[in-house]
């Protein structure tokens, strides 16, 4: 992936919905700061999150993470978890783990063939010099 000229940081892009007030944000930002790593690959000014709760601290609390990266579907993540800082922890690592799936399945096929073929080659040679000091011993 090429270097993004203003890569996206959960800082940078996050707004806080229902249930949530902009007191709030700071704390979110710090809990899902780990997301950065996974968002720096794209632009800033084209990836937005927004996190939200419904009955938060109730019975029944639903947090629900989304995020639109111009060009991709939006991914929304939720969580049923009672306690809000594990349904908050819940949507984030929800939200890296279909980031990664994504990144994956739009991977060109050409380079998969390539990486492939590469190490094919790769493991004969390694196992010819392997077998040459095993030769050496024999004889």
């Amino acid at each position: 992936m090429s270097a993004v000229a203003n890569p996206a940081t959960v800082a940078e892009c996050l707004r806080v919905g229902a249930g949530f007030s902009q007191g709030d944000r700071n704390w979110i930002a710090e809990r899902f700061a780990t997301l950065d790593a996974r968002l720096a690959g794209f632009h800033a000014d084209a990836t937005e999150l927004e996190v939200s709760v419904k009955n938060r601290e109730a019975r029944g609390q639903k947090v629900t993470l989304e995020c639109w990266i111009a060009g991709r579907q939006k991914i929304v993540t939720t969580s049923a978890e009672e306690e809000l800082h594990a349904a908050l922890n819940d949507v984030r690592d929800d939200l890296r783990r279909r980031l990664n799936d994504a990144k994956t399945r739009q991977e060109p096929r050409n380079n998969k063939h390539l990486r492939q073929g590469h190490h094919v080659e790769a493991v004969p040679a390694q196992v010819g010099a392997a077998d040459e000091p095993a030769a050496a011993e024999a004889a």
